[in-house]
């Protein structure tokens, strides 16, 4: 997957607000490009118990969701989370270069139905800075996000318009936003069934292939379309390839995103993860007071 350079949109909610969260990891700004690779290995804290890869994007799986046309289950993977309601969110954004591996771990829970959560992000150490987090609220259209550093006093937050930003805020804001996550699979296309497996004790289906950003921004619910459609006209190709986990009830319980990013010629791989358990946890998620959003000058 290609990315043209992330555009501004002037004021404090512009691009570089999130793009900031991912360069503190790697220093990475103004994403150059990415290419979509897919990772022939499973992704980490999933256990294979049965498998060799079926099917196409109608495959039939092993137990549970995979007895299912595998694509079909994984488009529909999003209205699962909304009839589940909420659950608890980790996500993690691991970036590779020259050697060198770095992740921004969050944690938090979400709100499928109001399209709203909340995720403590954990940034890594940045040359002399000690580990920092900084809390970020998903709503439909916006991401808010406090302790952001970059002259914005720690009481404050900064608004993100993420239908501003080229890639939607899927890679910049160091954690992809769980609905987006789910409803990119709603193009969900040349599925394998890879085996069943096990996720903290629960039994899944794990599905691997490809997604297409503009197909998906067509078919998404209207409070993501608009993230997913800025998206779609900010990458020259829309393929992603992804590793997707299904539990009985046809719910996404993983799903991991990969890209390749190159930047001023050098290569950078980010990998984006978001898993989901604890269905049916209570989330709270409110909105920042208008008097708390930082509208001043951000240094960076």
């Amino acid at each position: 997957m290609v990315v043209r350079k992330l555009r501004r949109a002037g004021g404090a909610d512009a691009a570089p607000v999130t793009a900031a969260v991912v360069a503190a990891a790697v220093a990475v700004t103004g994403l150059g490009g990415c290419t979509g690779a897919v990772d022939a290995r499973p992704p980490a804290g999933a256990v294979v118990t049965a498998g060799g890869p079926v099917g196409d994007a109608g495959g039939r799986g092993g137990d549970g969701a995979g007895r299912g046309r595998g694509a079909e289950a994984l488009r529909a993977a999003a209205d699962a989370l909304a009839r589940a309601g909420t659950s608890k969110a980790r996500t993690s954004m691991e970036m590779t270069t020259g050697g060198t591996r770095l992740t921004v771990h969050g944690e938090g829970g979400y709100d499928f139905r109001a399209r709203r959560g909340r995720v403590q992000v954990l940034l890594p150490e940045d040359g002399g800075r000690p580990q920092r987090r900084i809390t970020q609220v998903f709503t439909p259209g916006a991401l808010y996000m406090k302790n952001r550093g970059a002259g914005v006093p720690a009481d404050k937050w900064v608004r993100v318009d993420t239908a501003t930003l080229a890639d939607g805020n899927l890679v910049t804001g160091g954690a992809t936003d769980p609905a987006a996550a789910a409803e990119l699979l709603r193009a969900a296309r040349r599925v394998a069934f890879v085996g069943s497996a096990r996720l903290g004790g629960v039994r899944v289906a794990h599905y691997r292939g490809t997604t297409d950003i503009a197909a998906a921004a067509k078919t998404a619910s209207p409070q993501v379309r608009g993230a997913l459609a800025a998206a779609a006209k900010g990458f020259a190709t829309d393929a992603v390839a992804f590793d997707a986990y299904l539990d009985d009830e046809g719910r996404l319980r993983k799903v991991r995103h990969r890209f390749r990013v190159t930047n001023g010629g050098r290569e950078v791989g980010v990998a984006s993860t978001t898993e989901l358990y604890d269905f049916g946890t209570p989330v709270g998620v409110e909105l920042p007071p208008r008097r708390d959003i930082y509208a001043g000058r951000i240094e960076g």
